[in-house]
């Protein structure tokens, strides 16, 4: 077993990665029906919920059947950090994540997201005053480091446990990465190695395939796995890696009748959350996904992603069933 402070999770748990535009609560939802045993919000700036943000503040809402999930703020200020913890407590999650990996140059400008890892001492700072101001587990999402020459993660994973940080999840690239060359996972076992830890350390970075899952758990000994691209246009993954590892053998691969009935599913969880017109609009970039590497399905995707009416998306759905009962995926 493992444990988020108080929080009880199975062996070896499978987390949903935080992803921009990506894991909302319809898509969490799916991926947690699917055997995510662990899901987090899109990344929320802490400047955005201060300032009462639309976008920032819609980000708070959760399911219940979501649980446990996690909202992640991110920033650099420890003023408005606090006060977003204060905002945050208000949605009622089992976790707050902050997130000290985000390469991207907007974030990263303000020095938050991966832009803390030029400044360690803000690092701990931040957590530690996060820590000192909520009953909720507090947990970090990082990286190695800035660049190849400054990593220091086993010294900055210690320094996160030591302010009272309860789990942290590591992406095995460097800031100045970005998602390119393969993450290396031996510094994140170097962290988990270290006699000093005691809280759960996640691996995170190229868990596509079930036999990395079962790589990053036998070969390097991590806690457990938090799932990022594999996930998308495929919230199966979850459940194809829980049965990898009770059987040995991979599961058969998801039906058309699956794969409609989840897109159907998302698309009408999306339209109960954010109303008919961004319902449709922002779950495009989804439920394509479901049907990739079908041939000769230009037509149907482009349906897809010009409708504006919910009823004409659905509509496809049903033709795609119809065309391609007997499609094989591999």
């Amino acid at each position: 077993m493992v444990k988020i402070d108080n929080i009880e999770l199975p062996d070896f748990p499978l987390l949903l990665a935080p992803m921009e535009d990506v894991s909302d609560p319809p898509f969490r939802a799916l991926c947690k029906e699917q055997g995510a045993d662990v899901v987090y919000t899109e990344f929320i700036s802490s400047e955005g919920l201060i300032r009462d943000a639309v976008k920032s503040t819609m980000k708070l809402d959760i399911y219940e059947k979501e649980r446990p999930v996690g909202i992640q703020i991110f920033g650099a200020n420890l003023d408005s950090m606090l006060k977003s913890v204060e905002i945050v407590e208000k949605s009622n999650p089992d976790i707050i994540d902050i997130n000290f990996g985000c390469p991207v140059k907007k974030v990263v400008s303000k020095g938050a997201g991966a832009g803390i890892l030029k400044d360690i001492h803000l690092m701990e700072t931040l957590t530690k005053e996060m820590v000192k101001h909520t009953h909720l587990p507090i947990t970090v999402k990082t990286r190695l480091g800035w660049d190849h020459d400054s990593i220091k993660i086993v010294e900055v994973a210690e320094r996160l446990q030591d302010v009272g940080c309860k789990a942290i999840a590591i992406h095995g690239r460097t800031r100045a990465q970005m998602y390119k060359g393969e993450a290396n996972w031996a510094p994140i076992a170097e962290v988990k190695n270290n006699s000093r830890m005691h809280i759960p350390i996640f691996g995170n970075g190229d868990v596509d395939t079930p036999e990395k899952a079962l790589e990053m758990r036998d070969n390097y000994g991590l806690d457990g796995a938090m799932i990022g691209r594999a996930s998308i246009g495929n919230p199966w993954f979850f459940k194809q890696v829980k049965h990898f590892f009770k059987t040995g053998k991979h599961l058969e691969p998801i039906n058309m009748h699956e794969r409609v009935e989840a897109a159907r599913c998302h698309l009408q969880m999306a339209i109960d959350w954010k109303g008919e017109t961004l319902g449709v609009l922002e779950t495009r970039r989804h439920y394509t996904n479901y049907f990739k590497g079908i041939p000769h399905f230009k037509e149907y995707r482009t349906k897809m992603v010009t409708s504006d009416a919910s009823e004409d998306v659905f509509a496809v759905f049903d033709e795609v069933e119809d065309k391609f009962s007997d499609y094989q995926f591999v």
